[in-house]
């Protein structure tokens, strides 16, 4: 009996998430194939000319430019950023921060702090919890 082998496959979109690229902006045989995982980490370990290019200037997915400002997704939509931006784009609205920018970002710093304060309070009560048990 031989073992028989599938080669697992992802839909453009699966794809173009994990490398944090837009899937409109990808070449048309990108959008219009399927890729293998072993397509997969080729693209990442060596992507080729077009992916270098919208990695480096875009236009961006939401995630890549809420990351790249700092904010939430949700914070983007609440700054009516709903379309994909290129990095001068995004350039361009750090210079210019608006005051929905400054409150997102402020906000996204809130939230990274209480996260901390969270992890630390829980290993503190799993640290008494492994002295009380000992």
């Amino acid at each position: 009996m031989t073992s028989h082998q599938n080669t697992q496959t992802m839909k453009p979109a699966t794809a173009a998430k994990k490398l944090g690229v837009y899937l409109q902006a990808t070449p048309a045989e990108f959008q219009e194939g399927v890729v293998s995982r072993s397509e997969l980490s080729a693209l990442q370990a060596d992507p080729p000319q077009w992916l270098q290019e919208l990695r480096r200037n875009g236009p961006h997915p939401r995630p890549v430019v809420a990351s790249k400002l700092g904010v939430s997704i949700a914070g983007l939509a609440r700054g009516g950023v709903t379309e994909p931006l290129t990095t001068e784009q995004i350039e361009a609205l750090k210079q210019e921060s608006p005051e929905w920018l400054l409150r997102e970002r402020a906000t996204q710093a809130e939230v990274r702090k209480e996260a901390v304060r969270i992890k630390e309070r829980n290993a503190e009560r799993a640290e008494q919890a492994r002295h009380q048990a000992s």
